[in-house]
């Protein structure tokens, strides 16, 4: 019975041990977007960012196929925060982009199949509408990232930057 028991503790133990630990943010990936105007850096404040197909409509998360929140609703940005104290040090609710707009969306999201579709309900800036592409997600699990390196062209995990032109 004791060697039962230890081959028992001992296999699970090998077994426990060569399992890969998973990654907080296992499964997601975002889509981080800096609006801002020609020669100022400063995120532009009220605009609405939405995924959008290639005639402009805006796209549904149907049974959370490219979002894991929002089921059934369309894909919209959200406005990053502070969620640090005065008196502590600056921390993001999306820690890997300041001040920004970002969405949650799939490891699988099919970039290339979807633009982003930024419009101010104030009327001062032109809508604009851009294609997205693969590189354009932060996929933030290391093996992703260790794959996207050794691939040619643009790097992951950086935001898109749009400026914005007055009307």
């Amino acid at each position: 019975m004791k060697n039962k028991l230890s081959l028992f503790f001992l296999l699970l133990s090998i077994f426990c041990y060569s399992q890969v630990p998973h990654c907080g943010f296992d499964f997601t990936s975002y889509l981080v977007v800096l609006p801002h105007e020609n020669g100022n850096s400063t995120v532009i404040n009220d605009l609405q960012i939405t995924v959008v197909d290639e005639k402009g409509n805006e796209v549904l998360n149907v049974d959370n196929s490219l979002s894991w929140i929002n089921k059934d609703k369309a894909l919209l940005f959200d406005r990053n925060y502070l969620i640090s104290k005065s008196t502590e040090k600056e921390r993001w609710f999306f820690p890997y982009a300041n001040e920004s707009y970002f969405l949650s969306v799939t490891n699988t999201f099919p970039a290339e199949n979807y633009s982003i579709k930024i419009s101010d309900a104030k009327g001062i800036y032109k809508t604009q509408i851009i294609q997205l592409q693969p590189f354009n997600l932060y996929i933030l699990c290391s093996s992703e990232n260790e794959k996207q390196s050794r691939q040619f062209g643009p790097r992951t995990n950086r935001p898109i930057e749009v400026v914005m032109e007055k009307k």
